[in-house]
């Protein structure tokens, strides 16, 4: 594959402009594509061209939308090895991962074209009152107009589907700002759209950098905005947005608490893949988990043999199990928080050795709760032991954290399960499983510095509709 030359893409017409940054094989070097640094003229043009887009977006009848979006569901299915090769060269994610990732992306769209057709208000009884007695009052939903989206890269191609889908879904317009890492995967993905039938207009797509999404956000032509990424963008951006609303998905610490009464055996293997697949670059990754202090030991032996077992390697290899992060710079960052820790006091019990922009899955031991691959993101392919005396200590822990996205939960009593769901401040509890776990239909989000609102078709639908009251003097 030769390098690729990307324009915007701008009133359904490419458009140049603005100095070219490139993409980059993270694991070779070589240069995959360049694109055009949005600017905010870019930006202002893009919107303008949304709004004039938005009314027939929202005419065009649901059924017509579903369709699209089920022919664009089929179109991934064919195409999945040429956007999982573009994928795995741009971003470094292991070809079976990035492979498995848009072959996912079917569903995205599939259920969002099928939530197209379920857009539903409700009738409100009025004849409780004196007032409204003689009336008749319905609640409808109707498209907020332009959506602006952005998108991460570390899974760009899904995670723009939970943006696009459901903004089409819903009769929106859309602008999006892919990722500056892997511009070329999502131009192929709003391609492949194009292809499906969405007409050129409806889906504005302008390339960038950070200065390209401030100047998004800050375009009151967008009505309302969804963002993937940091918890220090995604505040960045509810401090512009002002009374817009917004969905952002941000950031977590990927904990897991493992009880008295669980199968090590059986989750070892678990932790250790959830920890390392993406190279750890999930906001769900497996993180901080919290064992026992008795069986800390054990398990951190099994977890241990499971993670030298990976392999690392090329990206476009189907052996490698584990490929690059997305450039040397965070290699170099996850190397320096694990030396961090191992200097505080921590052990390493697998792994902590980078390679250029790869890294060893890596598993840590004697944390403490201020070392930063505890409190902070890692973003990377590091698991560390927190070993606990009372259960009410892995709680605390969670619930005080400032991220709140998913906490895994094993245990064997129901009981048990129910009180940890009840008191973990989280945005989900998976009980017998990881902190890793994301079904495309349900409503994924978290709470506190991880986010606001909740993706998933039909929640993201209901985001990006407003409710319009319809009321009759009869």
């Amino acid at each position: 594959m030769t390098d690729v030359q990307l324009t915007h893409i701008i009133g359904g017409q490419p458009v140049d402009g603005g100095n070219r940054f490139e993409s980059r094989d993270p694991y070779r070097g070589d240069l995959v594509a360049t694109a055009p640094t949005g600017s905010a003229e870019n930006v202002a043009a893009a919107v303008r061209a949304a709004r004039a887009a938005a009314p027939d977006v929202a005419r065009m009848p649901a059924y017509e939308r579903a369709a699209i979006l089920k022919r664009a569901a089929a179109l991934v299915v064919d195409r999945a090895a040429e956007i999982g090769e573009i994928m795995a060269r741009e971003t470094g994610k292991a070809l079976v991962d990035a492979e498995g990732e848009v072959k996912r992306t079917t569903d995205t769209l599939g259920l969002s074209g099928e939530e197209a057709i379920r857009i539903e208000g409700s009738h409100v009884p009025l004849d409780g009152s004196a007032m409204g007695h003689g009336k008749m009052a319905f609640l409808m939903r109707f498209p907020v107009g332009v959506v602006g989206a952005i998108t991460p890269f570390n899974a760009p191609v899904n995670l723009a589907c939970h943006k696009l889908g459901p903004a089409i879904a819903a009769g929106n317009a859309v602008v999006i700002k892919p990722p500056q890492q892997c511009p070329l995967v999502v131009h192929r993905l709003v391609e492949l759209l194009f292809d499906a039938g969405l007409p050129r207009q409806f889906i504005q797509l302008v390339h960038g950098d950070g200065a390209t999404g401030q100047a998004l956000v800050a375009d009151t032509g967008v009505d309302m905005l969804t963002f993937t990424g940091s918890s220090r963008v995604g505040a960045e951006i509810r401090a512009r947005a002002g009374l817009r609303p917004v969905t952002l998905e941000l950031g977590g610490a990927g904990q897991t608490i493992v009880c008295d009464d669980a199968d090590l055996e059986a989750i070892a293997p678990v932790l250790a893949r959830n920890a390392s697949r993406l190279a750890g670059q999930s906001c769900i990754s497996v993180q901080t988990v919290f064992v026992p202090r008795a069986l800390t030991p054990a398990l951190g032996e099994m977890v241990a043999e499971h993670m030298k077992a990976l392999r690392l390697g090329d990206p476009l290899s189907r052996d490698t199990d584990v490929g690059t992060l997305v450039d040397e710079a965070a290699a170099k960052r996850v190397e320096s928080w694990v030396a961090e820790a191992e200097a505080g006091g921590a052990t390493i019990l697998a792994g902590g050795t980078r390679h250029g922009a790869a890294y060893e899955p890596t598993l840590l031991t004697d944390v403490t709760g201020d070392m930063k691959v505890v409190c902070d993101e890692v973003f990377g392919p590091v698991a560390s032991l927190y070993a606990y005396d009372d259960l009410e200590e892995p709680i605390r822990a969670v619930t005080e954290s400032r991220f709140g996205l998913q906490c895994g939960v094993y245990t064997d009593s129901t009981e048990r399960a129910l009180y940890l769901a009840r008191n973990l401040r989280t945005g989900g509890v998976i009980i017998n499983g990881t902190s890793t776990w994301r079904t495309d239909q349900l409503a994924y989000g978290g709470v506190k510095d991880s986010g606001l609102g909740r993706e998933g078709p039909r929640y993201a639908i209901r985001d990006m509709t407003e409710e319009r009251l319809v009321l009759f003097n009869l």
